[in-house]
């Protein structure tokens, strides 16, 4: 999807949530929802986003391996990307069908494997991309060298897998602790329409309304920060 399309299409969202919620409820919570609505499509797009890189990332060692097995058949890197690509599930298919793409359109093939690790924020196929560059200036045995790299590819992979098994419990908190005063008040909008309007029409209620979204903020920032590793 286009980015400007997908910028108009949040925007008309925005009015049309404002407007759903100014009906429902209060003018001033509708106005908020509305205000709201494009940071939660930002939340869903970085969480599609974070699925797809991980994704990505889980297919690396067999893509690897199909690498490998392209070039000790007698295939050049090029041609071996485009076999894998052909193997592999999406989105490791999509992200070496577009290497292949750009370096037949005059794209150096370099820069194209460091627009898809840039892409899937994957430092393990930085390692791929260094790897066939340092091939290509000194020549050796790519195969090998590639064959190395899966191992420690493989291993970083085991530790990733622990640290998200000792972070999961605490993940899910953070998901339960955010959603909880949404969910309240959203229940209690629809159970009784006007009991949430004295954080909208008496000075004390907007004071103790904005307070609470900024100690919100606060702390999911923090507790993304507590269960967010990085190694």
């Amino acid at each position: 999807m286009a980015p400007a399309d997908f910028t108009v299409a949040v925007a008309v969202a925005s009015i049309l949530v404002a407007a759903f919620g100014a009906l429902i409820t209060h003018p001033v919570l509708g106005v908020l929802l509305g205000v709201a609505t494009p940071f939660l499509v930002k939340v869903g797009l970085t969480v599609c986003r974070d699925k797809r890189r991980a994704k990505f990332e889980t297919q690396l060692t067999d893509t690897i391996q199909m690498l490998i097995g392209g070039l000790r058949v007698g295939h050049s890197v090029l041609r071996s990307v485009e076999a894998a690509a052909q193997e592999a599930d999406a989105p490791t298919s999509e992200e070496f069908l577009r290497i292949v793409n750009e370096t037949r359109i005059g794209k150096d093939a370099r820069q194209a494997f460091d627009d898809v690790a840039d892409r899937m924020d994957s430092e393990d196929f930085r390692w791929i991309a260094q790897a066939i560059q340092i091939n290509r200036e000194v020549g050796g045995d790519l195969a090998e060298i590639l064959e190395q790299v899966a191992g420690t590819i493989r291993e970083r992979t085991e530790i990733k897998g622990q640290i998200r098994s000792l972070s999961a419990e605490g993940k899910m908190s953070a998901y339960v602790l955010m959603a909880m005063p949404v969910g309240v008040a959203v229940i209690l909008a629809f159970i009784n329409p006007g009991y949430l309007n004295v954080f909208v029409e008496h000075p004390i209620g907007l004071v103790m309304l904005v307070g609470g979204l900024l100690m919100f903020a606060v702390g999911g920032f923090w507790m993304s920060r507590v269960v967010k590793i990085k190694f």
